[in-house]
């Protein structure tokens, strides 16, 4: 088979990292970039990396931070082979160019070979592991692969590595899907490959069939795509919206089976609605889908409910239950207990958005480690089983305490950054929207063509609310916008301030201007008549997007507010939601999310008005159908701005407080696990910078959304740097969503502020102000588009009109120039518009 090899250094392999990371044993290069390989483990949540260590430290570095196995140099290998003694054989891998010194290596599970001497190699032998599998001997070459090369080498059992730099999705290079199936192999006649797709648990799922084409589309989308033998390229779920999303693409111990290992959404693989083609769940996983379910819609007074509304009650019954699983004594009261535990500590996962693949990702990554604490019981526990006469608690090898892997963001020093290496660290996450356009516009074209009832089947199928009517019009129900005190005069505080900001850039006065005598020119605003806001919601309440987008509609003076914003599981509008619609003079509110909504609001639909402009956040659907319906001259819609993951960039000297500034660095990373966070640190410490980072980990560890900030930090990077304008040079590169100024007299820092979203100036600012009730918008762009894009604000509802009015003095001395330059570019009619007019004013002017 052919085995990628990435060099870390080169920045443009990077757009490959996340191809790459669908195979097994993919090897990371060159060795001494550690901090990278674990900035990538974190980044793809892969632990089948190989990578490069000089010496066992590094090695075991590598190995406890995630990775498969270790590649040595030979003699490197032969002067620690006794150190590795305890390491498995499955984790040790050996790269030489001699060939004969590798004959009488043992412990070692894969040999990379230097060389082009193939008959050598051949030689080689491959015996059976005692930890199961064969050794692999993998080819490195100095010529270029080829697909005939990888196909002759497999069949003589010999590996081939392909550097990232020969490879492509495309045919530009050799093209990853026809480098994996190089040794796969086919008897049947139309000649498709046996495909065996599992979920992450390794469950099957179904048995399908994959040609060349599907593939390498499967690899390019990172998505569950198939050949049809009757219907040719499947792409799973385009129509039904059950995809999948592609993990892991192997194949068997023969080469004639090909296993895609994916992730389930929807119903499930089965066109019977079932999650396999082998019937339903059962077990821990059919349980995990229970509580799932029960957490977005539990019914009222059920003890599941009572259990994630309720976390003393919850954390009790855990407590309680492990303690009745430690006094079982057979073997059917263990088993017994156990599942009542499994259950509480299932809820308790769930509620807080733990799912089971993400346990299993910590528990593949602590079963790479190599070093163990000694995982004796804490303290308290161990006296209070003293207490009771019992036996101590027995130890664990692998402690699996939410403090244990620390969260940390990568470190990086200004003067020591190459040109290549500050490049890549202003890029953002590569987004291909390709895969998704081509879900979302079916159902676009479906809405534009059935309108209401098309809109609630779509309703009905994604969010699981079967409608009666989709639209509300005002005047709304005052029994519908109930709120408690507290959250009113919130509500109504906020409002107060965003109204006053957005007010005071409202431009009233015509601007006129006379260019020459007898010639003035004017511009005046105009709201833009029709506008729509997608305010994203319903399990959740978000009252402060709804603000932030209609107060700047309603100072416009825009006629039509069309709210779109999804129901919850009764059909209902959140009151808080309703509430501000009120306030800011909406015409209707459209219980709908998602690409439908955007759909509905740009083309219109029998009971909502089509719109001229859309606003508002989303995810990837929503973002890609506000693309669609831009694009779509016949919808004749405009939107706001492109949109990409959250970020901040924060701006510290010695001056700072350690908690604040950790504080504002996890407000966004709790967003989402691609959020971007970025910490330039000015001249400080390292004891001040350790005060920061040691923050970062401890305020992280208690927050709700730990498992989301343990995603986006690993992949977020703090920079040191010795000047203010070192830092503001990069942050203008960067330009990023949100500026956080935690410096000495930060205010005069903000005439260096080029490129921002919106910043804010000195410690007592955070960005959650600007999030709520400051006065700004929080609306911002991201993916460095405030290079060129501004907020969301007042101009934004209006359109300007501009007008000029000319005497006949004026057209007396501007026709010649108007005339000499329209018969520069030959349009004779435009000149002539001119003459017939100039010819009056002047045989006027003769008399």
């Amino acid at each position: 088979m052919f085995v990628p090899c990435i060099d870390l250094v080169d920045s443009s392999q990077a757009s490959l990292y996340s191809y790459l990371a669908f195979f097994n044993n993919v090897i990371l290069r060159p060795q001494g970039h550690v901090e990278h390989v674990k900035s990538l483990v974190n980044q793809t949540g892969s632990t089948l990396y190989w990578a490069y260590a000089a010496n066992v430290d590094e090695a075991i570095e590598l190995w406890d931070s995630g990775v498969l196995k270790v590649i040595f140099d030979l003699d490197v290998y032969l002067a620690c082979q006794e150190e590795l003694e305890t390491i498995s054989e499955d984790r040790i891998a050996v790269r030489t160019s001699n060939v004969s010194a590798l004959q009488t290596i043992k412990g070692v599970s894969s040999f990379i070979v230097k060389t082009d001497d193939m008959d050598s190699v051949k030689s080689l032998e491959k015996p059976l592991l005692t930890c199961g599998g064969q050794r692999s001997v993998i080819v490195e070459m100095s010529s270029p692969v080829t697909i005939e090369l990888i196909t002759q080498l497999g069949n003589e059992h010999l590996d081939v590595l392909v550097p990232a730099s020969q490879l492509s999705v495309d045919d530009t290079k050799l093209n990853i899907a026809e480098a994996f199936l190089a040794t796969v192999k086919t008897d049947r006649p139309d000649g498709l490959y046996t495909t065996i797709v599992v979920d992450e648990f390794n469950k099957a799922l179904g048995l399908v069939y994959s040609s060349k084409q599907s593939v390498a589309e499967a690899i390019r989308l990172g998505q569950g795509v198939y050949q049809s033998r009757g219907r040719g390229l499947w792409h799973k779920g385009l129509t039904s919206g059950a995809t999948q999303t592609l993990k892991r693409i192997d194949y068997d111990c023969d080469g004639d089976a090909i296993r895609f290992v994916v992730e389930q959404h929807g119903a499930g693989f089965c066109h019977l609605n079932t999650r396999g083609c082998f019937g339903a769940d059962s077990g821990i996983t059919a349980l995990e889908k229970t509580l799932q379910s029960r957490k977005k819609n539990a019914p009222e007074g059920s003890y599941t409910a009572r259990l994630f509304a309720d976390s003393q009650l919850l954390q009790a019954k855990i407590m309680e239950e492990a303690e009745e699983l430690c006094q079982a004594k057979d073997k059917e009261s263990v088993a017994w207990e156990a599942a009542d535990l499994i259950y509480f500590a299932l809820t308790k996962c769930v509620s807080a958005g733990v799912s089971l693949v993400d346990i299993e990702k910590n528990l593949n990554k602590k079963a790479r480690k190599v070093t163990r604490r000694p995982g004796n019981a804490k303290p308290k526990w161990e006296n209070a089983i003293s207490k009771q006469q019992q036996q101590p608690a027995v130890a664990t090898a692998q402690p699996t305490s939410a403090n244990e892997e620390r969260i940390e963001m990568m470190r990086f020093n200004l003067d020591d950054l190459t040109k290549e290496k500050r490049a890549e660290l202003l890029l953002r996450p590569i987004i291909d929207s390709t895969e998704i356009i081509q879900r979302v516009t079916p159902i676009m074209k479906e809405v534009r063509k059935g309108g209401d009832r098309a809109c609630m089947k779509f309703t009905r199928q994604f969010d699981g609310v079967d409608l009666d009517h989709q639209t509300i019009t005002a005047p709304f129900n005052p029994e519908d916008m109930i709120l408690d005190p507290v959250t009113k005069a919130a509500i109504d505080q906020a409002y107060d301030n965003i109204y006053k900001f957005h007010e005071a850039q409202l431009r009233k006065e015509t601007m006129t201007v006379e260019t020459m005598p007898g010639v003035v020119c004017s511009r005046f605003a105009r709201p833009i008549e029709k506008v729509g806001l997608y305010v994203p919601g319903g399990t959740a309440v978000l009252p402060s997007t709804t603000l932030m987008l209609g107060i700047p509609a309603k100072v416009a003076g825009c006629k039509d507010i069309v709210i779109a914003t999804p129901p919850r599981k009764d059909g209902s509008v959140v009151p808080e939601v309703l509430y501000v619609a009120h306030k800011v003079g909406a015409s209707h509110v459209v219980k709908a999310g998602g690409a439908q909504a955007v759909a509905a609001m740009a083309y219109g639909t029998e009971t909502i008005p089509k719109v001229d402009k859309i606003f508002g956040p989303g995810n990837q659907y929503v973002t890609a159908a506000k693309m669609v319906a831009q694009n779509d001259t016949s919808s004749l819609v405009a939107i706001d701005m492109p949109a990409g993951p959250s970020e901040v960039l924060v701006i510290a000297d010695k001056t700072s407080n350690p908690a604040y500034v950790a504080a504002d660095l996890l407000s966004q990373a709790e967003h989402g696990a691609d959020s971007q966070v970025v910490l330039i640190a000015v001249d400080i410490t390292n004891d001040h910078m350790k005060q920061i980072e040691n923050e970062l980990h401890e305020q992280a560890i208690v927050l709700p959304r730990c498992d989301i900030i343990r995603k986006s930090i690993p992949h977020s990077y703090s920079i040191r740097v010795k000047t203010v304008e070192e830092a503001m040079t990069f942050s203008n590169e960067y330009a990023p969503e949100h500026l956080i100024l935690h410096l000495e007299d930060a205010a005069s820092v903000l005439p260096l502020v080029d490129n921002a979203g919106s910043v804010f100036v000195g410690q007592w600012s955070p960005e959650s102000f600007g999030d709520y009730a400051s006065g700004t918008n929080h609306t911002l762009p991201t993916y460095g588009y405030a290079r060129m894009y501004s907020g969301v604000n007042t101009d934004e509802y209006m359109k300007h009109i501009t007008s000029q009015e000319v005497t006949e003095e004026g057209m007396d001395r501007l026709a010649d120039t108007v005339m000499r330059l329209a018969e520069i570019e030959g349009l004779g009619a435009h000149r002539n518009a001119v003459a017939v007019r100039v010819k009056d004013v002047r045989s006027k002017n003769k008399n």
